[in-house]
């Protein structure tokens, strides 16, 4: 195992004490907001390099876990963000914040548990790829829907911020990678580092912006996310074998739903709304990390045979 695999598989681990660095001392990273744009290109320009043309026909083969999958993404997700954040009364600022969280796109750390679990990478990588360009329209048009009345939501800027932040590096990235082939691959395990270490910092700099909100807001808001974050596992995992697919299958879409792009989520509100609706998704980025390190040990430790990958269709 290289040294780029252990640092990125103690990645919770870095979020985790970032975060209280930023806390405690928030100086340090105050005068970076300014950067968390950059941030959130860089890591969605290495996700883009570690895709290829393969991962795309992988879409048009087996489409109906995908579809699944990222249906289940969109509909459980936004939705249980607004019960959550109405049963606990949050703001409208909060609220805003938690809706954004669950109207992005699974996260690239989906693809990392998924491969921890025993589940099917190719499949999760094909679900984060897809629910990734299906956020350009889906987010801003979710979170007008759900919070549209409380909040002014600024659609077209926000297709415009998605497009020019998510769907651009993508494709810079994949064009790279069809270009220089195996040498992106010698390279990947960096490339997670480097996404990894933009993640983190993004987290430290919504972290120390809130710093003055934590004692009260912290609290309140870290049991909304972990509600939020517990009902996207459990639900993408519950429907995916109501729906009859085969285990491996199942605890793939269960992490591509409860694992969120949060990086966006926080580069949106802080672009759009305000530091203190970035925070759900700073804090969703601190523990969807840690609970899906602890659930993909938890099934790690249960094989499920050798199901063929990927298992693309239901049984």
């Amino acid at each position: 195992m290289s040294i780029f695999e252990r640092i990125n598989r103690l990645f919770p681990v870095w979020a985790v004490l970032l975060a209280v660095v930023a806390a405690l001392l928030p100086e340090l990273f105050n005068g970076l907001a300014g950067y968390i744009k950059t941030l959130l290109v860089i890591i969605m320009f290495a996700m883009g390099l570690t895709l290829s043309k393969d991962d795309f026909a992988r879409v048009v083969k087996s489409p109906k876990p995908i579809a699944v999958g990222v249906v289940l993404q969109f509909l459980i997700m936004p939705l249980a963000a607004l019960l959550v954040s109405l049963l606990l009364g949050l703001s409208p600022e909060l609220t805003t914040g938690m809706v954004l969280v669950g109207a992005t796109a699974g996260g690239t750390s989906s693809n990392v548990m998924t491969w921890l679990a025993g589940g099917h990478v190719a499949l999760s990588v094909s679900m984060t790829m897809v629910s990734t360009l299906v956020s350009v329209f889906a987010t801003p048009l979710l979170t007008l829907l759900l919070v549209g009345q409380s909040v002014d939501v600024p659609v077209a800027g926000m297709l415009t911020s998605i497009a020019q932040l998510v769907v651009a590096p993508i494709v810079l990235g994949v064009v790279i990678h069809h270009l220089l082939g195996t040498r992106i691959q010698r390279v990947e395990p960096a490339l997670a580092t480097l996404a990894m270490a933009a993640i983190v910092l993004i987290i430290a700099i919504v972290v120390a912006l809130n710093a003055g909100n934590l004692a009260t807001l912290g609290p309140i808001v870290a049991l909304a996310v972990i509600a939020h974050n517990a009902i996207g596992l459990g639900g993408g995992y519950a429907l995916a074998r109501a729906l009859r697919f085969d285990e491996r299958t199942a605890r793939t879409i269960a992490f591509e739903v409860g694992l969120q792009n949060s990086g966006l989520a926080v580069t949106l509100a802080n672009q759009f709304f305000t530091a203190t609706a970035a925070l759900p998704g700073a804090l969703f980025s601190v523990w969807h990390n840690v609970s899906g390190s602890l659930l993909a040990g938890y099934w790690k430790r249960r094989p499920v045979g050798n199901e063929a990958e990927p298992a693309l269709a239901p049984r």
